[in-house]
């Protein structure tokens, strides 16, 4: 079944049986491809869908907005057109904005949301100093897009990241549709996560590498219950980098939400 929101082709895969379903969202400049280790471990006992976000992969480009509620509104038609229901939401990277705001509006299909390497600076107040600098880096970005990525891309390695794996990612980052890239990174950079993670009523787990710290004490102090899975010395990708770690961990979040 094709699925669209408003007329925007959402691509996708549906492994299509299990009573719970694990919808897993990539990140920014790459695709569902990087979720294919966790589609063949997890589809054994779960519902597994994994997508491309519009602007993205096989997905649909035509439109002009790439805002949070436009990607949440894909993520609600994937959501009722497949009608999924007990759903754990995973996002990585970008995806974090995503997966909340999608729990958010439609708390009744989504018992469950799991970061992947993200929401790791909830406290970090947005300066107008911060905003400036990120203004540049947007600027730069639509004169000459892989000139300003490539200068910053290797922060999102470690210096275990496979240099296949480093390859992969420069290349699908680099060749992204510059305009959506950089418009959809702008406007997700500029999510509440504090305000919006206060309100947000569903479990809330994180797989983090060591690649930057999470700030826990940030949520502590706002109040905001969450639950840390260490995956240690990775890159930002570390479905891709540890597979085996990532999988052991996630079924462990799993696990320990259908204990409760």
């Amino acid at each position: 079944m094709n699925i669209h929101n408003k007329g925007v082709l959402i691509n996708y895969n549906d492994s299509k049986t299990g009573d719970t379903v694990l919808l897993f969202i990539h990140g920014w400049g790459i695709n569902q491809t990087y979720w294919t280790n966790q589609v063949s471990f997890f589809s054994k006992r779960f519902r597994v869908v994994t997508i491309d976000l519009p602007g993205f992969g096989k997905s649909g480009k035509n439109r002009k907005t790439w805002t949070v509620k436009d990607y949440t509104d894909d993520i609600h038609a994937i959501l009722t057109q497949l009608d999924l229901k007990n759903v754990i939401l995973i996002g990585h990277s970008m995806s974090g904005s995503i997966i909340v705001e999608t729990a958010l509006n439609y708390p009744s299909r989504i018992i469950c949301v799991i970061g992947i390497d993200n929401l790791k600076d909830i406290g970090l107040p947005l300066t107008p100093e911060l905003e400036k600098e990120w203004a540049v880096f947007y600027t730069n970005a639509r004169k000459d897009f892989k000139r300003t990525v490539s200068k910053d891309i290797n922060t999102l390695f470690a210096p275990s990241t496979d240099s296949l794996i480093q390859k992969r990612v420069t290349e699908d980052i680099l060749n992204s549709d510059t305009i959506i890239a950089v418009t959809c990174l702008e406007n997700l950079d500029k999510y509440p996560f504090a305000q919006k993670l206060k309100s947000l009523n569903k479990p809330l787990y994180l797989i983090n590498s060591d690649l930057t710290p999470t700030d826990t004490l940030a949520f502590q102090k706002k109040g905001i219950d969450y639950h840390l899975l260490n995956m240690g010395t990775t890159g930002h990708y570390p479905m891709l980098e540890k597979p085996d770690r990532f999988n052991l961990l996630l079924q462990e979040a799993i696990d320990s939400l259908r204990e409760k």
